[in-house]
């Protein structure tokens, strides 16, 4: 039998019963859609929190003292002023910004909120990447002179003001008034649930002066001209505080240099891992539906018995029943798979629409998972096959 010819009978054996074919492919229908939808909605996932990441200074760096994970210990150096002015005359550094933080209470009016108060300087925001959406930012003689000026986050300004303007109003932080010259832009919350708009912010040498009574700083932040000096830069910036605190090449590092790339490249591998995890669980599915086929296949084959029979004594070979049973498997699996790629792809979009999150297609796994069920088919629909293609001509021929 040509392979047209067996295509024609194994169709013709599918259409005969629609409900029960139909019913077989949803196991394959409902694994590609859940490999193709889970795959495209966790490559949005991650490609969004790669853009912010990005968006949150892509060229900057953290300077700490203290061991990674831990903070500054009691015998670890003390950053200061000093250290960051250095750090700025480095060739590969394009703009740095002390940092000092610590939650103070907040007051306007008579209403209180408890927030995180950030001293910096005015590149902060240039670091950052983060800019006022109302109002300005303080500059450089705010600095020098150590003025009473603060900028606040959405959260802060919301639940101190409300809907007032909060624009050339005074502020109380621990035992100083500020005056409020700016509104910073909306982050939002982190991927840990961290409100990044519950802040405010102000002259890091006002947050020495006023808040906290000292001459140290806690961080250095900094940016770099390129983003390939991000290395180069984390080098030569621990080299040349290691020099300034007298601090041996054999001893233990005291400081350590925090880069967005560090954290891009882990999420992308959780990502990863999450993606290959969903896929796998999905894929569970394509299984139990490569399964179904098989049991659908033979009870087919005990139902078309006198069939097989009957084509076996007009001169049907062994080969002929075994492939006309085999593209019966193989047919019902593509169907299936297309239809669930239709699915899988509309489902992304619909999930998107909803969660705001981009989905991204990969064709790659468009095609990965139409073999896969391709695959499917032929795996499970051999045994069927094979059994059919093994039956006894007489025998068969008795079969009511």
């Amino acid at each position: 039998m040509n392979p047209i010819s067996a295509f024609i009978v194994a169709y013709r054996a599918i259409a005969s019963n629609k409900i029960r074919s139909v019913l077989t492919t949803l196991g394959i229908i409902i694994g590609v859609a859940t490999v193709i939808a889970l795959v495209a909605l966790t490559s949005g996932a991650k490609q969004m929190i790669e853009e912010q990441l990005t968006g949150l200074g892509s060229k900057s760096l953290s300077i700490k003292s203290g061991k990674r994970g831990i903070g500054a210990q009691d015998n670890a150096p003390i950053l200061t002023v000093g250290d960051a002015e250095a750090v700025a005359e480095l060739d590969v550094i394009e703009r740095i910004t002390p940092l000092l933080n610590t939650s103070e209470l907040a007051a306007a009016d008579n209403k209180n909120w408890y927030t995180i108060v950030l001293g910096a300087s005015p590149d902060y925001i240039y670091i950052n990447d983060w800019f006022p959406e109302h109002g300005s930012f303080f500059n450089d003689l705010d600095l020098l002179n150590a003025e009473r000026v603060a900028v606040l986050g959405k959260t802060v300004a919301k639940n101190l003001f409300g809907y007032q303007d909060p624009i050339g109003q005074n502020v109380r932080i621990g035992n100083s008034s500020f005056k409020v010259i700016g509104i910073m832009s909306s982050l939002g919350q982190t991927s840990s649930g961290k409100d990044q708009d519950d802040i405010i912010l102000i002259p890091f040498k006002t947050f020495q002066k006023r808040i906290e009574g000292v001459t140290n700083i806690k961080t250095i932040a900094a940016s770099v001209k390129n983003q390939e000096d991000l290395q180069i830069a984390e080098a030569q910036i621990l080299d040349l505080l290691l020099e300034r605190h007298n601090v041996g090449r054999d001893e233990e590092n005291p400081f350590y240099v925090r880069t967005q790339t560090t954290v891009i490249e882990r999420i992308v591998t959780i990502s990863q891992i999450m993606t290959i995890l969903l896929g796998s669980i999905a894929s569970i599915s394509l299984v139990v539906g490569g399964i179904g086929i098989m049991n659908i296949m033979l009870v087919s084959v005990g139902e078309r018995t006198r069939e097989i029979g009957i084509r076996i004594a007009v001169g049907a070979k062994e080969n002929d029943i075994l492939v006309q049973f085999l593209i019966e498997a193989v047919l019902i699996s593509l169907v299936g798979g297309f239809i669930g790629i239709f699915l899988g792809i509309a489902g992304s979009q619909i999930a998107s629409y909803f969660t705001g999150w981009p989905s991204v297609i990969s064709f790659n796994m468009v095609f990965i998972s139409f073999g896969f069920a391709a695959f499917i088919g032929i795996f499970f629909g051999i045994y069927p096959a094979r059994k059919a293609s093994k039956l006894d001509p007489i025998e068969a021929l008795r079969y009511e």
